[in-house]
């Protein structure tokens, strides 16, 4: 059973260790009870509250836990670990090291594969680090001037986006709540926090104009010399791997919404 401590509220808040204070957070975001998250991880919800407010110190396996738990992400459980006084559990490799050739080389066929449709890499802040011919193409329009090649700038800082893209409003909406939700995963990274305030000041410039019901899919819609290109799009992790690198990793897959954009690619089969 925890010990008893007798400081007031506002002492153990004022005092609260970095884990406690990550514990909440983490807890807060999944919108979990300290009830709820007890249940899911088998404590007690008077041990969860101990933890939460530094009367108590977790153990390593109870850190683990409590990350099953609230499903974190396996960079944002090493963080955990970090804040409790115990070292990352997870390695985080260079996506360039010979240890992940053979994973670079799987998406690098992958999207080879898509083709003639656009399919890229991105890693866990956006930044393009592959793309097929197709996708090089249009990346090359929308992300002119912005370096390095990032897939939530070139929607928030090239002037030229409300006209290469047709329905930019309902795009900046749909990243920006795609964003909201990796910056709450990850309250620590700036890049993100950075991505979100990008994004939020760029919704409030170009608003969603309908107020009726919502489709359940945004396309992505390029005005192109050739005509639109209507695009549905889907993103992939991998989630059997142990490296955090490989983790953070999304490989877009785009697909073409309508026959015209369909039979607009098939010059690039």
């Amino acid at each position: 059973m925890p010990p008893t401590d007798t400081r007031t509220n506002t002492q153990l808040l004022a005092g609260r260790p970095a884990f406690a204070d990550a514990l909440r957070h983490h807890r807060m975001a999944r919108r979990f009870s300290q009830l709820e998250l007890s249940l899911e991880c088998g404590i007690s919800a008077r041990h969860l509250s101990f933890l939460e407010t530094g009367r108590a110190k977790p153990s390593r396996d109870m850190v683990m836990q409590l990350a099953d738990g609230l499903m974190l992400p396996l960079g944002t459980r090493n963080a955990l670990l970090q804040a409790a006084g115990f070292s990352a559990a997870f390695p985080a490799s260079e996506l360039g090291s010979d240890a992940l050739k053979p994973f670079r080389d799987m998406l690098s066929d992958m999207i080879d594969r898509h083709t003639p449709n656009p399919a890229m890499v991105c890693d866990r802040h956006w930044n393009v680090r592959d793309a097929n011919p197709v996708a090089a193409a249009l990346l090359s329009a929308l992300g002119e001037g912005i370096q390095p090649l990032n897939a939530v700038r070139i929607l928030t800082d090239n002037p030229d986006a409300p006209d290469l893209v047709a329905n930019l409003p309902e795009v900046l909406a749909e990243m920006t709540g795609r964003i909201r939700l990796e910056a709450m995963e990850a309250p620590g990274d700036a890049v993100l926090m950075d991505h979100l305030a990008a994004l939020e000041a760029a919704c409030a410039r170009y608003p969603v104009k309908s107020a009726g019901p919502r489709s359940p899919v945004v396309p992505l819609i390029l005005n192109t010399p050739g005509g639109q290109l209507s695009f549905l799009s889907t993103i992939a992790h991998f989630g059997t791997s142990e490296d955090v690198t490989i983790r953070d990793l999304r490989l877009e897959l785009l697909f073409p919404a309508d026959d015209a954009t369909r039979q607009a690619l098939a010059q690039f089969g």
